[in-house]
């Protein structure tokens, strides 16, 4: 949602101010906040690391690929250097201490938009979310999967400090909490992997029988699959392959967990999905909440042709608290980071309100995952990366969905509807979203399709080697922690001293774009593909909001790949072209009982000479959804044809009598 309401979750939106109240008195409700790496955190040396996982086996008498494979499904073996993860996990085991990692800190919730994006009924547009005070929690106020390096300190003997900063003494807390978890069930310390199940979906601190299932059943595929990877401290790290290992799943019986309730749930079978229905309801005088009924994509009603990912930009508690308030907005899922537990809130046939363009929400799905795009360090799990790549691919199939970066973006990627609307658009996932990981998971890693000279290029920089600054994280001006990054800066020329492209729909005055952490005015992410616009030793420049922006692009460490893909430009004739934030139909398509929705340019232009990737050709649509009475709702198709453009960080719409394509190679 960042930036999102969800957009992001915490934003607020109209009638959520009444929400605010409420909420911050919860102190389970408050945002958990990275610190800067600490000083006292070692880097391992050389081989260290699979060292410190053999050792920590043989102490606790625990299978190395047991616990190799559960760190991996945390962590992917990664320290981050000491720094918490949106739920407060440390170090490779993800060892939780929430209480710590609670504190208090500005909200990042920038986003300014009505979620739901249509003016064609009143929605009130609420302030940004005031500061909330932080009030930090007693441990016992948090569930025991928020503090399970309390535990861990018990069984080792080492200090909670240590587990949570130290790499080797992290692994140990990790392998001792699952022998312990072992003898609870009343199971041997077995040195068969496969008696090792209901130990692992303990060790995940989900509290219901699917998702501690879904979480062991991920583990044993990377135990049997076998992984190898380096890691962020630059650790060689080896799991070797069991392919016949088959663990007793029935011993999750034993762990007495709840039956999440699956209700209406529309997910794989291959995830833990949980029913938390968001209200539809009625408050008088037209107002209602919190999303809008529809058919889709059945005839009358809107197609679903692309996917939005968020991040919450609040707790879980918070999260599932929102969804539920009927004066709030809404999302079709929500994912847990710390073991994938997915909820979903709204039917797919309903339209979610979430992205802050009507015309988005319309045809999309909404996906929220629990983060905070400016604590960078609080990294996402494996856990929720995995089962959200699931939970894409089968929306992806049941839709007929491209698995690309044009139809499955962040709100980040999300065009504002009018000029006004632009500098309120949201910016999460924000750079720190591993979007080249995602795509592999969901089996389509972004690769090179074309040759040196080839007209396009898809953006890809080795996230973990890739750090550009950002600032603001926690301070204004301030520089955020070193960190993997998606994302590459763009410059008026081929030098990295010299200005960043300007965004004028951001800032009209003609200000300067900057590091911020949510400016996205001089920024291409990862999978973004754009034309090529010229090229200058290890510089690479793209068309992007109407102008040539530069990126270090060097051979020896490549930050983009080659690709030949149709591209469109203006017609022979036309020096510019009008861009749009959604592809409404021309006015003669209205019928006389709805109001005609304006086609409002932005003050970009699409200039004669310039290239810009082509995406799908669209009819103009406008789902008139105005009440809670749905009787009179329906879509209004007109003549005019759109293509969607990927025009700069987010996409944009021009209309196809515009432009003229050129196939891929040209």
């Amino acid at each position: 949602m960042q930036g999102s309401a969800p957009t992001s979750v915490r934003s607020v939106r109209g009638r959520a101010t009444r929400t605010a109240g409420a909420v911050a008195s919860a102190a389970l409700l408050l945002p958990l906040v990275s610190a800067a790496p600490s000083a006292t955190a070692e880097r391992p040396t050389a081989g260290s690391l699979q060292r410190d996982f053999a050792a920590a086996a043989d102490r606790y008498d625990v299978p190395r690929s047991v616990l190799l494979g559960v760190s991996y499904l945390q962590s992917r073996w990664d320290t981050h250097s000491g720094s918490p993860s949106v739920t407060g996990g440390y170090g490779p085991m993800h060892l939780t201490d929430a209480r710590t990692a609670i504190a208090e800190a500005p909200h990042h919730s920038h986003g300014t938009e009505d979620a739901r994006g249509d003016t064609s009924r009143a929605v009130r547009t609420g302030a940004p979310d005031e500061v909330r005070e932080a009030v930090v929690p007693e441990n016992s106020e948090l569930p025991a999967r928020l503090r399970t390096v309390d535990r861990a300190a018990k069984l080792t003997g080492q200090s909670a400090e240590r587990l949570r900063q130290d790499a080797a003494a992290n692994i140990r807390g990790g392998a001792a909490l699952l022998a312990d978890a072992q003898r609870k069930l009343g199971r041997p310390l077995s040195a068969d992997p496969a008696d090792w199940y209901g130990a692992v979906a303990r060790f995940s601190g989900a509290d219901d029988s699917a998702t501690a299932s879904t979480y062991a059943n991920d583990v044993y595929a990377v135990i049997r699959d076998g992984q190898t990877r380096t890691t962020d401290s630059g650790q060689r790290v080896a799991l070797p392959a069991t392919p016949g290992v088959a663990p007793d799943t029935s011993q999750v019986s034993k762990l007495g967990l709840r039956k999440a309730d699956a209700g209406q749930t529309e997910c794989p079978r291959t995830v833990a999905c949980e029913w938390i229905p968001a209200p539809y309801e009625e408050f008088g005088e037209g107002d209602y909440g919190n999303h809008d009924k529809a058919d889709r994509p059945k005839a009358g009603s809107p197609s679903i042709d692309s996917i939005v990912i968020h991040d919450t930009e609040a707790t879980w508690d918070t999260t599932l608290q929102l969804v539920q308030d009927p004066t709030y907005v809404s999302w079709h899922y929500s994912l847990r980071s710390s073991d994938g537990h997915i909820a979903q809130h709204v039917p797919l046939k309903d339209v979610g309100w979430h992205a802050g363009n009507w015309y988005v929400n319309a045809t999309s799905v909404g996906l929220e995952h629990e983060g905070f795009l400016v604590s960078p360090d609080a990294w996402y799990t494996e856990a929720m990366y995995r089962t959200s790549s699931r939970l894409v691919r089968h929306l992806a199939d049941r839709y007929d969905i491209p698995l690309d970066r044009q139809h499955i973006i962040g709100h980040d990627n999300v065009p504002g509807t009018t000029a006004s609307t632009i500098a309120g658009m949201h910016t999460d996932p924000g750079p720190y979203w591993d979007w080249a990981h995602y795509f592999e998971l969901l089996g389509k890693p972004f690769k090179a399709d074309g040759g040196r000279n080839a007209n396009a290029v898809t953006i890809r920089p080795d996230y973990a080697a890739n750090q550009p600054l950002y600032t603001g994280c926690v301070t204004a001006g301030q520089a955020c922690a070193p960190h993997g990054s998606g994302a590459v800066r763009l410059h008026t020329a081929p030098d990295a001293s010299s200005p960043l492209v300007k965004d004028i729909g951001l800032r009209p005055d003609g200000g300067e774009s900057t590091t911020g952490v949510n400016d996205l005015g001089a920024r291409a992410s990862t999978g973004q593909q754009y034309a090529v616009a010229g090229r200058e030793g290890d510089w690479t420049a793209i068309w992007y909001l109407g102008q040539k922006a530069w990126f270090h692009n060097p051979r020896t460490a490549p930050t983009a790949v080659s690709a030949e893909e149709r591209v469109l430009t203006p017609k022979a004739g036309l020096a510019e072209v009008p861009v749009y934030g959604r592809a409404y139909p021309e006015a003669s398509a209205y019928p006389a009982d709805i109001p005609v929705q304006a086609i409002s340019p932005f003050p970009y232009k699409l200039l004669a000479g310039q290239k810009y990737v082509v995406g799908d050709q669209v009819p103009g649509a406008y789902y008139f959804a105005p009440t809670f009475d749905t009787t009179g709702h329906r879509v209004v198709t007109g003549k005019e044809k759109y293509y969607e453009i990927q025009f700069g960080h987010r996409v944009a719409y021009v209309k196809a009598s515009d432009v003229r394509v050129l196939p891929s190679g040209r």
